[in-house]
C-alpha cells in the first residue's frame, strides 16, 4: 500500500466502552499528520458497548461506526487498507489485537497506536506490558512516560514506543468566577468506591453540603444510567442509592449527565475521588478537590494526587476550603493549564508521520509470545477466539451478514440478551456475592 501524501490518511479505531471511544476518536485526529482524515470507527461488541445514547453524549465522530467482533475487525483492516489503527481497548484486549494484526502479514501494515483513557493508578505493569508491541504508546503526561519507560526497560523490553502526549479531550474556556453563580460538581465514578457503604457515604455528604448551602447549586455528574455500561462496571448506580434516601433529595441538588466538558461550563467546584474530569478541571483552573474522606489508598485512585494540594475532606469543603494546586505537579501530570497544550500532540504526531513514510514497517513483536509466556498468553488470545499464533480459531470463521427481517429480529435478541446480561451484574450478582458472606 503506497503512502498517502495528497489524499486523506485512513485510520481505523476499535474502542470497547464510550469513554475509550471518545479518547480514541479524539487521539486519532490529533495525531495524525494530515489535515484530511478519513475514519473508521469499530465498537468491540461487549458487555460495555456503548448506547445510542452515550455515543451522542461523548461528542466524537467518525465517518462510518460499526459494531464488531475482534475478528471482524481484523478483517476490516485485511481489506480496508488503513494507514493508522488506533486501539482504545482493555490491555488484555489490546494485547490480542496486536497479535492478530501481526498474523494477518499484510504487504504493508499500518501504524499501530494505542494508550490510556484516563489516570493510570492501577496495575501498571500488567496494563503496559499488555499494550507492548504498539508502534506508539501514549502517555498522558511526564509523569506517565516515565513510569511506563521504566517498566519497558525494566523486563528488557523495547520502550521506543512511549511517546508523551496528552488526553485529548482538554478544552475548554479557562474558569472565571461570577458573582451570580455557584456551583458545586461531584463527578461520580462507577466503580470508585466499590461498596455500598461508601458509595453511600459519599452521597449522604453530597447530601448535606447541599443542605447546608442552600443558595449553593449542587449537581452529581453521572456517566451512564442504569442499565448502561461504561470502561468499568458500576454494580451500585447512584440513581438507585438517591431513591432510598431519607427524605430525598434536597431541591439545590441534582442529578445531571451529559458532556462533562459543558457541566464544566458552570462548575464553581469540581468534587471528586480520582476520576478523571479533575484533570479536564484543572486544565480550566476550576477549583478542584479531591476527596480523602475514605482514605488516601490505590484502590481509590486517589493516591495519584499526592503532591497535588488537591487532597481535602467534605469536612474542610462544609467550612469553604478551596484547595490550591501545587504548580509543578500540574507541570508533570499534562494538565497544560499554562497554555502549552496547543503543542501536547507535535511529538506524536511527528512519530506517526515518520512511521508512516517507511516504506516498510517492522513487524508487530508484543513482549508477551508463546515462549516468554506460554502459561498467561494463549488463553487471552483464545478470549478473544484467536489461537497461540494470533490467527482465528478454527470455527471463528465469518458467517454471512443476515438482512432484512433476519437482521432486525438479531439485533432485538442481542440488544435483548444484552440488557439481561447488564440486570445480572448489577442486580443478581452482588446479591449472590452478599449471600456468600453470610
Amino acid at each position: 500500500m503506497p503512502t498517502r501524501t495528497s489524499e486523506a490518511v485512513r485510520v481505523a479505531v476499535l474502542a470497547d466502552s464510550d469513554t475509550r471511544w471518545k479518547w480514541g476518536a479524539l487521539t486519532a485526529r490529533r495525531i495524525t499528520p494530515h489535515p484530511s482524515i478519513e475514519l473508521s470507527g469499530f465498537l468491540l461488541r461487549g458487555r460495555a458497548t456503548p448506547t445510542a445514547r452515550q455515543l451522542a453524549e461523548v461528542g466524537a465522530s467518525a465517518d462510518d461506526l460499526r459494531e464488531a467482533t475482534g475478528g471482524e475487525f481484523l478483517r476490516a483492516v485485511r481489506d480496508g487498507q488503513y494507514d493508522v489503527v488506533v486501539l482504545a481497548l482493555v490491555g488484555g484486549a489490546v494485547q490480542a489485537m496486536l497479535h492478530g494484526l501481526a498474523a494477518l502479514e499484510l504487504p504493508r501494515r499500518p501504524v499501530v497506536v494505542t494508550g490510556y483513557v484516563g489516570v493510570v493508578y492501577e496495575k501498571l505493569a500488567d496494563g503496559l506490558l499488555l499494550r507492548h508491541g504498539a508502534d506508539v504508546v501514549l502517555a498522558n503526561s511526564r509523569h506517565d512516560a516515565d513510569r511506563f519507560r521504566a517498566v519497558y526497560e525494566g523486563v528488557g523490553a523495547d520502550a521506543s514506543s512511549v511517546t508523551e502526549a496528552a488526553l485529548p479531550f482538554l478544552g475548554g474556556a479557562p474558569y472565571a468566577a461570577r458573582a451570580d453563580r455557584d456551583t458545586v460538581v461531584f463527578a461520580a465514578q462507577p466503580s470508585v468506591p466499590e461498596s455500598r457503604a461508601d458509595r453511600t457515604y459519599l452521597l449522604r455528604r453530597l447530601v448535606e453540603h447541599a443542605r447546608l448551602h442552600p443558595g449553593r447549586e449542587v449537581l452529581l455528574k453521572l456517566r451512564s444510567k442504569p442499565g448502561e455500561h461504561t470502561t468499568h462496571l458500576e454494580e451500585l448506580p447512584y440513581q438507585r442509592l438517591a431513591d432510598k434516601l431519607p427524605g430525598g433529595l434536597p431541591p439545590n441538588l441534582s442529578l445531571v449527565y451529559g458532556h462533562m466538558g459543558e457541566v464544566l461550563d458552570r462548575t464553581d467546584l469540581l468534587v471528586t475521588v480520582s476520576s478523571t474530569a479533575a484533570l479536564e478541571s484543572l486544565h480550566r483552573r476550576i477549583p478542584t478537590a479531591i476527596l480523602s474522606d475514605l482514605g488516601v489508598r490505590e484502590a481509590l485512585g486517589n493516591h495519584h494526587f499526592l503532591g497535588s494540594g488537591l487532597l481535602t475532606s467534605w469536612d474542610q469543603l462544609d467550612g469553604g476550603r478551596r484547595p490550591d494546586p501545587d504548580p509543578q505537579w500540574l507541570d508533570r501530570q499534562g494538565v497544560a493549564a499554562d497554555g502549552s497544550y496547543a503543542s501536547a500532540f507535535d511529538t506524536a504526531r511527528a512519530r506517526v508521520a515518520e512511521l508512516l513514510t517507511k516504506r516498510e514497517l517492522p513487524r508487530i513483536a508484543p513482549y508477551y509470545t508463546p515462549a516468554t509466556a506460554p502459561g498467561y498468553l494463549p488463553a487471552l488470545l483464545a478470549r478473544h477466539h484467536l489461537g497461540p499464533d494470533g490467527a482465528p480459531l478454527h470455527g471463528a470463521a465469518p458467517k454471512a451478514a443476515p438482512t432484512g427481517l433476519r437482521r432486525v429480529v438479531r439485533d432485538a435478541v442481542r440488544e435483548a440478551a444484552r440488557g439481561a446480561y447488564r440486570q445480572g451484574v448489577q442486580r443478581v450478582a452482588p446479591v449472590i456475592r452478599r449471600m456468600g458472606e453470610l
